[in-house]
């Protein structure tokens, strides 16, 4: 893209993750000469690593562009504590050491988090109220109240000499939210009377009609099968959705019965809402040890493990491997979530566990146990008319998300839509909106104790093997070239004969001693070229019989 001149009272955004998918948010906002820009960071996130990314813990974006600037970041904002939003703050905080803001909610998480990672760093975080307005470098930042699926999710009205930007973070419009404050659709409409030149906007439901239900809505029903369950109930969602969890602990209390709280990162939200007040006027929870001597019509099972994670604590119950807890048959598993993109095999997977145990399931097919924390096209109409914004940048969505909002956004008569990736530097100037430059950005990868580029990490050589095997040939030459045993092979992962039975090991050794036997004498002293010439014909051969491309190494010795 060729390269288009800014100018210094240029508003400049440009995110770094999660435009174009979903999760891994980090957004930069700039200002100031080119060659001098000040930038603030909104949201650090994490995605979690799919089959592609076989033995992988967690996907961050790659920050070099950050580490270039490091001296012109004046602070990094988080809005509000999902892994999504804040989960690499621990993987890159310590890289870039800028001060962090976050609400009370965030901060105790964040500080919970460091405790329960050896080695971890501690951040230090600077808290802020929902409401609070502060000033970060030359960069007016306002908390404003939104509503989603977790406490104190804010928006951020960022004002600078060019005009103000409003970053609605994730959202919906929800005024009995269950915890904490509803969104505060008063003050919105005081900043689009004040004018926001650009509203960089949540995209996930962009393709859904209507408005999504209240978290009330969910806390009725979950009341109602409680109270008609005969037998135990357990229940499974998102940890840091303490709106869920208190509705939970509510309708367990209205239908007489007991929540026995089961996983670790439950426990850990628990803890810190109830320090902010979160759990007030609930009965105690009460830990796994309690749960064998509940009446099976008297407990609720509170568990992680929504998303078919193997080491959470519904994956485990439903193989019968829980040190303490134990489903029987006519109980019944509620899962109040809904499944992320990438782990129904997972989520499936327990599902049929429970249910070759004859327990029952629901879900949200079957009653309102769940609503959506963002919203959907009546809601984004909602806060367009509030907000009345110049300029649109459709954001935390997979590209038919985002095309779906662009278009959204020109019904609704804003001339100035910017359809961004990740690593696009996007003017927001009214009248002069749109991509103006790229900046590098990609991925990188924690794989154990690494954090790294995946290449790095031979995670591709990974994939590699896990699709067509490996095949390894160490190889002893004299000093004339001369072969001085047979080959010795190790074959991973590849079928042991052909069809017509000969061992597989010996059509790669035969095909590895006619290729170095190719070679004339007087070159084969090159021990490189007839490492390769054995590394090909290893590969073609295993092709030839198999069909797949393995992978090969070839380890040559001379005598």
């Amino acid at each position: 893209m060729a390269k288009a001149r800014t100018k210094s009272d240029d508003l400049i955004f440009l995110p770094l993750g999660g435009v174009g998918e979903i999760g891994m948010n980090l957004a930069l906002y700039g200002v100031g000469p080119e060659d001098a820009r000040s930038w603030l960071i909104v949201d650090c996130g994490v995605t979690f690593a799919g089959p592609d990314l076989p033995g992988i813990d967690l996907v961050v974006p790659d920050i070099k562009f950050l580490e270039d600037e490091v001296d012109n970041i004046v602070g990094m904002v988080i809005t509000h504590a999902h892994e999504d939003h804040y989960g690499a703050v621990l993987h890159l905080w310590p890289f870039l050491k800028v001060p962090v803001y976050a609400t009370p909610f965030t901060a105790g998480l964040l500080a919970a988090k460091v405790e329960s990672e050896p080695g971890a760093e501690e951040v230090p975080v600077t808290v802020v109220n929902q409401g609070d307005r502060i000033d970060i470098g030359p960069f007016d930042v306002e908390f404003v109240a939104m509503a989603h699926s977790i406490p104190e999710p804010c928006a951020l009205a960022i004002r600078t000499r060019s005009g103000m930007v409003l970053h609605t973070g994730d959202w919906k419009i929800d005024m009995t939210p269950g915890v904490g404050k509803p969104i505060d659709l008063a003050r919105l409409a005081e900043l689009g009377r004040e004018g926001v030149m650009a509203l960089v906007c949540d995209s996930t439901n962009a393709i859904r009609d209507g408005m999504s239900p209240s978290e009330a809505d969910v806390g009725v029903e979950l009341t109602k099968i409680m109270k008609t369950a005969k037998n135990r109930v357990a229940v499974t969602t998102f940890a840091s959705n303490v709106a869920r969890i208190r509705a939970i602990a509510e309708a367990a209390a209205a239908a007489d019965r007991e929540v026995v709280v089961v996983g670790r990162s439950m426990h850990r939200v628990i803890e810190v809402s109830s320090e902010l007040g979160y759990m007030d006027g609930l009965k105690p929870f009460r830990d796994e040890e309690a749960y064998g001597y509940l009446p099976r019509d008297k407990v609720v099972l509170l568990c992680t493990g929504s998303q078919g994670e193997a080491r959470a604590a519904l994956a485990r119950i439903a193989a019968n491997d829980h040190r303490h807890i134990a489903l029987s048959k006519d109980d019944m598993v509620i899962f109040s979530s809904r499944t992320i993109p990438g782990n129904e095999k997972a989520v499936i997977d327990v599902m049929n566990n429970l249910a070759q145990q004859d327990i029952e399931i629901v879900t949200d097919r079957d009653a309102m146990v769940h609503v959506s924390g963002h919203p959907r096209r009546g809601e984004l109409e909602q806060l367009y008319k509030l907000v009345q914004p110049k300029v649109v940048v459709p954001v935390h969505g997979e590209p038919m998300h985002l095309s779906a909002h662009a278009a959204f956004a020109k019904a609704q008569g804003v001339r100035e839509v910017v359809r961004a990736k990740d690593g696009d530097i996007v003017r927001l100037n009214e009248g002069a909106a749109g991509v103006i430059d790229e900046a590098p950005f990609g991925i990188m990868v924690k794989d154990g104790s690494i954090l790294d580029d995946p290449e790095v990490t031979g995670v591709n050589e990974r994939r590699k093997l896990s699709f067509a095997g490996a095949a390894v040939i160490a190889l002893v030459v004299n000093r004339a070239g001369d072969l001085l045993d047979d080959p010795q092979v190790a074959l991973m992962g590849l079928p042991d004969t052909d069809d017509e039975g000969e061992p597989m090991e010996d059509i790669v050794s035969k095909a590895v001693v006619g290729a170095v036997s190719s070679i004339p004498k007087a070159r084969r002293k090159d021990k490189a070229l007839v490492g390769e010439a054995a590394r090909r014909a290893a590969r073609s051969a295993v092709l030839d019989v198999w069909g797949k491309k393995t992978l090969c190494k070839v380890m040559v010795s001379q005598l």
